[in-house]
């Protein structure tokens, strides 16, 4: 695959995502299906089911060699969320809307994880996907704030659960991000398990001590490099120099996790060493909110590219079988459920009543960006162990297989949830008072 084609590839995508963006706002939908549409009709698989002879225009040899976008979006998406994570915030929002994001994230991991170890349990298949269900279990504590923003923006929502409706989404993805890096640390060592990896033998250290080790360096790494870029702040003064330090960091933080990879066999977490890289750099800094302005407008074409490029790697040859599908039906309902109880019983905690425990749950079912981040940060690190698996051929397709899933089960959860979510997060909306019915307009107006 030439570099030309390559970046036809990439100009095309982009394009065709500019208008995919003006055409989904006729429906009212966020930009993120839109831009996972034009990637599935852009891709290989999808036209791969009626022909073999045209490999679409993001074929697969470009969607492999485009790893590398996605893994700095990924740095990107969780600098970003670590950049909210202000303890200043956190004190104003209260303990209240603290415990109940905790509590709605952890409903969500622990329903999830239930219903589909219930489900393995019973079609004998619980060693084998026991990764898939730690992982996925995980993904499902984030939502989707873009989503739930723009219902709330365009209805001009007002009241008490708009007031810890909004908290809760800008808390709930570093709280999720949190509980995705351990799930997933303890997944890793259940699929090395199974797949047969030297080395991989489940003990306490396996366990319990190496997932902490990865996660208290990945924390440990973010924080260096987040300080080191503090420091930066006070010797470039221009906004061209201190966005070239920012995307210095964070290209930083997942080339250190790489090469930790590589060389020491320990899968540090380049979400988690990114998010706390920004959360440092914007509890030491008190203008950190106008510098990092300048990071939301460079990396719009970058997140759009991200979002294209997961739609072309959804293979629906593997969303056609039934325990796939299964599956996804499975997490949609689990998650639905255990973020609708444990927001309510969060509320309950707390002592909130009325409309904000009747209602919040529903307003938290959209998902999009940070879960397909999720899915792919651990799709690829499952892929990374695969291929070095040599003369482990079984093994590497196991593990490949599990990371396919993973990815195709949130990505189709995400369509749906992100076609229904906001439509669900209006209605609610609208239930507790807090939009404005819309005026019926006279049948004689027009004339």
């Amino acid at each position: 695959m030439t570099t030309g084609y390559i970046l036809l590839g990439l100009s095309i995508a982009l394009i065709a995502g500019l208008i995919s963006n003006r055409l989904i706002r006729l429906v009212h939908l966020p930009n993120v299906t839109a831009y996972l549409i034009v990637g599935i009709l852009l891709g290989p698989y999808l036209v791969g089911l009626f022909t073999e002879d045209f490999g679409g225009i993001i074929t697969e040899e470009m969607v492999e060699s485009f790893g590398i976008i996605v893994d700095i979006a990924l740095g990107f998406i969780a600098f970003s969320i670590g950049s909210e994570f202000k303890i200043s915030s956190i004190k104003k929002i209260g303990k209240g809307v603290i415990i109940i994001t905790i509590m709605q994230s952890l409903m969500a991991l622990i329903f999830v994880d239930v219903a589909l170890i219930v489900v393995c349990l019973i079609l004998g298949n619980f060693t084998k996907y026991l990764p898939l269900i730690l992982t996925l279990g995980a993904v499902a504590t984030a939502t989707a704030p873009a989503a739930t923003l723009m219902v709330i923006k365009q209805y001009k929502a007002k009241g008490p659960l708009t007031d810890i409706l909004l908290p809760v989404v800008a808390f709930d993805d570093a709280v999720g991000l949190i509980l995705f890096s351990i799930s997933f640390a303890i997944a890793q060592v259940f699929a090395k398990q199974t797949a047969g990896v030297e080395g991989a033998s489940l003990s306490v250290v396996s366990l319990l001590l190496i997932p902490l080790l990865e996660i208290f360096m990945s924390l440990g790494v973010g924080g260096i490099i987040g300080y080191i870029l503090t420091l930066s702040m006070k010797w470039f003064k221009s906004r061209a120099n201190r966005l070239i330090c920012m995307i210095a960091a964070v290209f930083l933080d997942v080339a250190v996790c790489e090469v930790v990879a590589e060389n020491l066999s320990l899968e540090m977490s380049s979400l988690l060493t990114c998010m706390m890289t920004g959360a440092l750099f914007c509890n030491l800094r008190e203008d950190a909110v106008n510098i990092l302005d300048g990071v939301e407008r460079w990396t719009p074409a970058l997140f759009m590219l991200f979002f294209i490029i997961s739609g072309a790697e959804l293979q629906f040859k593997i969303m056609g079988s039934g325990i796939v599908i299964g599956i996804c039906a499975v997490y949609i309902i689990a998650r639905s459920l255990g973020k609708y109880l444990g927001a309510r019983w969060g509320c309950t905690m707390t002592g909130t009543g009325g409309n904000v425990k009747k209602y919040l749950g529903l307003t938290l079912l959209p998902q999009a960006g940070v879960a397909i981040g999720m899915a792919r940060s651990s799709s690829n690190t499952l892929k990374s162990i695969a291929n070095s698996l040599t003369n482990n051929i079984s093994g590497a397709q196991y593990l490949t297989e599990i990371g396919t899933t993973i990815t195709a089960v949130v990505l189709c959860a995400t369509l749906i949830y992100e076609l229904f979510g906001p439509v669900v997060t209006k209605v609610s909306l609208l239930k507790a008072g807090e939009i404005l019915p819309e005026p019926k307009k006279n049948q004689f107006s027009n004339i």
